[in-house]
């Protein structure tokens, strides 16, 4: 098999509210279907994200508020895990703060030579926003 190209699909509970997520990180909107609105998809250069309102996958928050590190919890999220690999995880830091969006784990230098922060969706689906060192 030759994959020439992967687009995971999010269960999302809310549409409006995703679309607003992923807007504030600087994805736009693709486009949407239904009336209302139960699937669409969002965009950041060539990747693309799927998602689906009630249905395909799990989704759901941890208790915890950290995903690594001293009383962080790396399982308790049953969302989806992806990594998104960047020029600058600070300035995504910076761009995050700015927009209230949840960060779990700060910018920190990994023993895997990567930079890495990481950010929960308010369906619990975590983003590992990495660069290489």
């Amino acid at each position: 098999m030759q994959v020439k190209s992967l687009t995971p699909i999010l269960n999302v509970s809310d549409m409006d509210q995703s679309f607003e997520w992923f807007e504030k990180l600087g994805w736009a909107k693709a486009w949407e279907w239904g009336e209302p609105v139960s699937f669409g998809g969002i965009r950041s250069g060539e990747c693309q994200i799927f998602l689906c309102h009630d249905a395909q996958g799990g989704r759901g928050r941890g208790s915890a508020s950290t995903t690594f590190g001293p009383g962080g919890d790396s399982i308790s999220d049953k969302g989806v895990w992806m990594t998104l690999w960047v020029d600058d995880v600070d300035e995504v830091y910076r761009q995050c703060l700015v927009q209230h969006i949840e960060i779990t784990w700060s910018p920190t230098d990994m023993p895997w030579n990567v930079r890495e922060m990481h950010l929960r969706h308010p369906d619990g689906h975590v983003f590992r926003v990495s660069s290489a060192k």
